[in-house]
């Protein structure tokens, strides 16, 4: 019956839903209001949907939540964009609610609505909302207030121009920090839509008194303003009035502060041009990675490569080396491991002989650390490095540091190193690799994690790509086969799982002469897991080889399992012959 009812859907049913006491009813037709604004009509949704939803006070925030997000997509429901004002009242009681993240929807709406919005319909509308919501009484109304300002200003009169930037000044010195905070989030899009005359002034005295704020977190907020300025603002402008700051909040008593510099720095680079770059941020940065709190040396670590980017290499060997040196043996391990995630970046930016004299030495002590991750950080980004120096230099040092991770005792750390050894044997080439990382791939086959096992199994697949079927069936297949008879039956489990991914890489030829009669003796085995295995085997064996192998070897192996007395083995070997009948028929 609903379903021949729905395009009808009168308003009284969904009343009554949203005043349901079970929340699932009352989300439900929140969800479907677009279904019942269609079946009411545009006019009807206006005069009795919309002044509903305003008076709808749902405590329930999941409910709150989807009207906010329902009512920023109604605009065609209520008749197009000359009657979307009628949609700002509900959307107005919603940016005011306890809840941050249905005021956070709201506010989202809002703007989608408002910048589809007519000039006019925004001076009218939701300018006065925008200004009712900034003198609100409750702190949630003037919040939201702050992350609307840019919408409503730009249509806005010359005198409410005036207005609203003095009214987002007055929020920057709210009494309440969620204020200020949320003022200084939205400063930069409110600047972007400023004229320049009034950037200098205005913004940038708002700008100002927020860089003093007492609380951390506004101040850390206005951090990311710095960078949204920098870009409004001609390079001059930006060197006067944003570096200062910026050097200040680099030294800032509060760590949160300094980390968020940190984090941005690089890209302040780039508003404020190469020499002043050269003259304030380099000493900012190096007292940064120098900083008493590991958090900050972390952010600024990793970002090292960045800015030596936007250096040139002199600047970099001179300045910002020494740093990295002290931050290769920090007591941090964090610290190590950001830095060995980016340090290998700026072998290509140094160029080779600083490369071989400065980075080599420190590269060599982070692959001894005694930390893991950050052994592994190194390996993981070896081409960048191998590109700049070649792979001779590399290896003597290499090697020892996989060797031990190959045999780490966190598996985790096993299986990463795993996950890498294509990328190595890439960059080291067949010779090094058949000599010193062949017998490990083998030795992971043996592994007692499964998930080692398995990656083990993939891996002598992308090495078979890699380096081409004849160095496999010299290198992989012999060993691989001789495991074939292990005692345990999960490393023969294992085994197939290795011959179900080779055979498509080794062709139809060594599949027939070398791997299939592997998998035909274990369906003998007598473990009905390994007999299963071996029937999923066969079926990922059919359309690599030939019919006539099909018909005589691998058809009457499947009817015997489907024999089995395990119900498993007779499911998958069953499977496995309906495959080939699918095959056969098909051909």
């Amino acid at each position: 019956m609903a379903m021949v009812d729905e395009p009808l859907y009168p308003i009284a049913v969904l009343i009554d839903e949203l005043k349901n006491d079970d929340i699932q009813l009352r989300l439900n037709s929140i969800r479907r209001l677009s279904t019942i604004a269609r079946a009411l009509g545009e006019e009807r949704t206006r005069k009795e949907l919309i002044p509903f939803l305003s008076e709808n006070n749902d405590d329930d925030d999941e409910v709150l939540l989807a009207m906010a997000e329902e009512l920023g997509v109604f605009i065609p429901y209520v008749g197009g964009v000359e009657h979307a004002h009628v949609l700002l009242p509900p959307l107005e009681t919603l940016c005011t609610v306890e809840e941050t993240c249905v005021r956070d929807k709201a506010v989202e709406s809002l703007c989608r609505i408002g910048s589809q919005m007519r000039e006019s319909d925004l001076v009218d509308w939701f300018v006065p909302l925008v200004k009712r919501l900034a003198a609100g009484e409750w702190f949630t109304a003037r919040v939201s207030a702050c992350g609307l300002f840019h919408i409503a200003y730009s249509s806005a009169p010359e005198m409410l121009k005036a207005e609203l930037r003095s009214i987002y000044s007055q929020l920057c010195q709210d009494d309440m920090p969620m204020v200020r905070r949320s003022a200084a989030t939205n400063l930069g899009k409110f600047a972007a839509t400023v004229e320049s005359a009034y950037l200098k002034s205005d913004i940038m005295s708002i700008f100002d008194d927020l860089t003093q704020d007492d609380q951390d977190s506004v101040r850390l907020l206005a951090v990311e303003g710095c960078a949204a300025l920098g870009k409004l603002l001609e390079p001059q402008d930006c060197v006067a009035h944003i570096l200062p700051v910026i050097v200040n909040f680099s030294q800032d008593k509060s760590w949160r502060v300094r980390y968020m510099v940190a984090n941005q720095l690089y890209e302040l680079c780039e508003a404020v041009g190469p020499e002043p770059t050269r003259t304030d941020l380099v000493p900012a940065y190096v007292r940064l990675l120098r900083d008493n709190e590991a958090e900050v040396r972390i952010a600024a670590a990793g970002k090292v490569t960045k800015f030596c980017r936007i250096l040139s290499p002199e600047l970099s060997i001179q300045h910002i080396l020494p740093c990295v040196k002290e931050l290769s043996s920090d007591s941090s391990q964090h610290v190590r491991s950001a830095l060995a995630s980016v340090i290998m970046g700026m072998a290509p930016v140094l160029g080779k002989d600083a490369t071989i004299e400065h980075l080599l030495p420190i590269f060599l002590s982070l692959l001894k650390d005694e930390f893991p991750d950050v052994r592994l950080n190194i390996i993981s980004k070896l081409d960048q490095v191998n590109q700049v120096i070649g792979i001779d230099l590399l290896s003597q040092s290499l090697l020892p540091a996989i060797v031990e991770l190959a045999e780490d005792r966190h598996w985790r750390v096993r299986l990463a190193i795993i996950e890498y050894i294509p990328l190595l044997a890439s960059q080291l080439g067949i010779g090094f690799f058949d000599d010193k990382l062949g017998a490990l791939c083998m030795q992971w086959l043996q592994d007692k994690v499964y998930s080692i096992r398995d990656a083990a199994a993939n891996n002598l697949k992308r090495l078979a790509e890699e380096f081409g079927p004849e160095w496999a069936m010299q290198h992989i297949i012999p060993q691989v086969l001789d495991m074939t008879t292990s005692p345990h039956y999960l490393y023969r489990m294992t085994i197939l799982r290795s011959i179900s991914l080779l055979a498509p890489v080794m062709g139809s030829e060594i599949t027939c002469s070398k791997l299939l009669p592997v998998v035909v003796t274990a369906t003998k085995d007598r473990v009905p897991n390994i007999k299963f295995n071996v029937a999923k085997v066969l079926q990922s064996l059919i359309p690599i080889v030939d019919n006539s192998v099909v018909e005589k070897t691998i058809r009457p192996s499947l009817v015997e399992l489907a024999e089995d007395p395990d119900v498993d083995v007779r499911f998958y070997a069953n499977q496995a012959l309906q495959s080939i009948d699918n095959v056969m028929m098909s051909g």
